[in-house]
């Protein structure tokens, strides 16, 4: 494994992560702003050190060990580390399972951004899309459906996982529609300072997930991934404390989170149905995509400071 490639693939996991955080790094600073300032300080401290460490350092040895059970946890660990010939051919004929789940679920993600989440829209049929809402269910139905019938083609186990990855969806979905109703209450100040921390490492732990599982459409070296995630964790931390206002700014960077998503779970459906997609293909998409969608803010940005000064300018 090259050197140039490792420090694409670290910065591409990062940037992923960062990007499809960025609610959460929102949400966070929003309730921060009406704790205490002891509350903060722990959830900053504390809270990171279980984000990077407990939940985005377990759960990729978590994802491999489900998709390799006859491994046991402590053999998939070692492995990681080790470069175990036997274990990682193990872990690599099993990579078709995973990724196919990994991708159906990144690929619902993205219809269902694209069809029932509010959104700023940076491009043209995306107002489109998010009128016919009601198709979301009908489209991944479908989808999910189509993969099914090819993966069954393959193997059974293939199929399953394929469904396993829509069950997963849903399963997230469910919570963070609970964490949304749950943010009103926060910011209305009706919870204690350590509801509201238990709130924010829930909700960061079910964010975590998207970037942990497209983590795999880069590579499936977990120290890279632990890596990049954790970097990318580590800078959205910074931005909640010091930057959110200024990246509120950029409009359209979740699109071009979501459309990265879209792009890496399309990778991963293919590639477990033995396409061979290369290794450098997903970090230049991320990179590709994120800055189209940040140049596109730019833009609007400079297009309303230039409205705001022509509007001072008159009233001069």
């Amino acid at each position: 494994m090259s050197y140039i490639f490792i420090v694409l693939t670290i910065f591409g996991l990062s940037l992923f992560e960062i990007i499809t955080s960025i609610d959460n790094a929102i949400i966070n600073a929003e309730v921060l702003s009406g704790m205490s300032k002891k509350a903060r300080r722990w959830f900053l401290l504390w809270g990171f050190f279980l984000a990077v460490f407990v939940v985005r350092g377990l759960l990729p040895f978590g994802i491999v060990w489900i998709a390799n059970p006859e491994l046991g946890p402590l053999e998939i660990i070692t492995a990681a580390f080790s470069g175990d010939p036997h274990i990682a051919e193990a872990i690599e004929q099993s990579s078709p399972l995973l990724l196919i789940g990994g991708g159906v679920f990144l690929t619902f993600l993205f219809f269902h951004w694209l069809f029932l989440e509010p959104k700023n829209f940076g491009l043209r049929g995306e107002r489109f899309f998010h009128a016919q809402g009601a198709w979301f269910f009908a489209v991944v139905a479908i989808l999910l459906s189509v993969i099914v019938w090819y993966a069954l083609q393959v193997s059974s186990m293939l199929g399953f996982a394929a469904v396993v990855g829509s069950t997963t969806f849903f399963i997230i979905h469910g919570f963070r529609q609970h964490a949304e109703e749950q943010e009103k209450k926060l910011l209305e100040g009706n919870m204690s300072d350590i509801s509201k921390i238990a709130y924010l490492e829930v909700l960061d732990a079910t964010f975590s997930i998207d970037g942990v599982i497209g983590a795999f459409a880069f590579t499936f070296s977990i120290p890279l991934i632990l890596l990049g995630n954790g970097l990318g964790a580590f800078i959205l931390r910074k931005l909640t404390i010091g930057n959110i206002e200024r990246i509120k700014q950029y409009k359209y960077l979740k699109n071009g989170a979501m459309y990265s998503i879209l792009f890496l779970g399309v990778i991963m459906i293919l590639d477990s149905f033995g396409l061979h997609i290369p290794a450098w293909l997903s970090p230049f998409i991320t990179f590709g995509t994120v800055g189209y969608f940040f140049h596109k803010s730019r833009i609007n940005m400079e297009h309303i400071e230039e409205a705001l000064q022509q509007t001072n300018g008159r009233k001069k």
